[in-house]
Parts: C-alpha cells; sequence; structure tokens
C-alpha cells in the first residue's frame, strides 16, 4: 500500500488557510484513488517539533553506543523522522509565506529530518521521491513582479529538498490571497481567485497522477 506524508504548517485553521485548503485537495484526491493507502499527517502548527539544539545534532555526529539518555531521545526523534521520509512514496508540504520565509515549525521539521549522511550528502536515502509544495502567499512574488527578489520560499525549498536531499520538488503556488481580506488589494480579487482554482485544480492532477505513477 502507497504512503503519503502531509506536512501542513500554517497557524490558520482549515476553512481559512489557503495551504490546507490545497493540501487537503491533494489529501482527498489521493485517498479516492487510493482508498487502502496510508496518509501519516503532521500537523506542525497544533503539534509542533523541538527546534534543533545542541543535544539533538551532537547526537547525529557520534557513536550511538556513546549517546547519553538525553542524546537517545532526541535522536529518536530525528530517527522517526528520517523514517517517515523514507518510507513514504510520496509527499505534500504546505508551506505558507511568513515574513518572506517559511514557517518556523517547517524549518524545525527540516533540521530534524535531515541528517547528514542518511537523508542528505552524497547519496541521500529518500533520493528522487516526489514532494509537492504548496507555498501560498498572501502577494505576488513572480518573476517581474516588484517584490521577485523577496522571494525566499521556493528557492530555499528547492535547495534543501530538492539539492540537500535529492526529492523531486514540484511547487504550487496559490498567491494574493490577501486580496479578499485587504481592501487596498480589492482589484486583485479575480487574479487571486484564478490562482486558487488552479492550484486546487493542480493539487487534484499532481495527486492522481502519482497514484497513477505508483500502480504502474
Amino acid at each position: 500500500m502507497a504512503t503519503l506524508l502531509l506536512i501542513d504548517s500554517s497557524v490558520s485553521p482549515e476553512g481559512v488557510s489557503a495551504s490546507r485548503s490545497v493540501t487537503a485537495t491533494f489529501r482527498k484526491t489521493w485517498e479516492e484513488q487510493h482508498p487502502e493507502g496510508t496518509v501519516i499527517h503532521h500537523d506542525l502548527a497544533a503539534d509542533p517539533l523541538p527546534h534543533l539544539d545542541g543535544v539533538a545534532a551532537s547526537a547525529a555526529f557520534s557513536d550511538p553506543a556513546s549517546h547519553t539518555p538525553e542524546q537517545q531521545a532526541a535522536f529518536a526523534v530525528r530517527v522517526k523522522l528520517a523514517e517517515e521520509l523514507e518510507q513514504a512514496d510520496a509527499v505534500v508540504i504546505a508551506a505558507p509565506m511568513y515574513n518572506f520565509t517559511i514557517p518556523s515549525t517547517l524549518k524545525a521539521w527540516l533540521d530534524q529530518v535531515i541528517i547528514m549522511g542518511r537523508t542528505a550528502g552524497e547519496a541521500p536515502s529518500a533520493k528522487g521521491t516526489p514532494v509537492t509544495v504548496v507555498a501560498s502567499r498572501g502577494g505576488s512574488y513572480a518573476p517581474g513582479t516588484p517584490r521577485e527578489g523577496m522571494e525566499y520560499v521556493q528557492n530555499y525549498l528547492e535547495a534543501v529538498l530538492g539539492g540537500a536531499m535529492g526529492l523531486d520538488v514540484e511547487f504550487i503556488v496559490p498567491e494574493l490571497t490577501m486580496a479578499p481580506v485587504n481592501p487596498a488589494m480589492a482589484d486583485l480579487v479575480p487574479l487571486y481567485e484564478t490562482s486558487r482554482d488552479k492550484a486546487h485544480e493542480d493539487a487534484a492532477a499532481k495527486a492522481k497522477a502519482l497514484v497513477a505513477r505508483l500502480a504502474a
């Protein structure tokens, strides 16, 4: 049975969060196409992981036989997250833009799951696993826009997920999500609606395509 690893990180609840809405569409389509599959879901806002500290970091670079009880406990968290990634047939990550970058809770997951010599390095253990990132943002940072140079979500995640971890990364970008609630962006509501609808269509299409690929 195929396994989907779903990571949500928006501080807003479903029904309000643009990224959660799109990942929900992805999950719903995936489950409809693969009712016997497994979904591992981490809601990092509701159940945040500890940020990487010196204990957890040092454990990855020392002999397990020499680990202190604190190192053992901290490293066990990292190993569990690495195993989830390695066992997943596909990954979908919600990465809303907060202050030009990703939520700190998502950064905590990345710092914990990236283990040099295992999930990252010369031969990453989950290399080639398809990852769909829902990179929602309140404005637009697309090429040619005034804020193009402030886009630190896609650039960063492509470098980390694709470059360091060898994952097969694709992005869905619902943008202008603040248009319906910001009077100054009222003229952009139609563009927001188009972007929103395309994001849901892309999420459903990607989920179907991945299920079909796994079944082939």
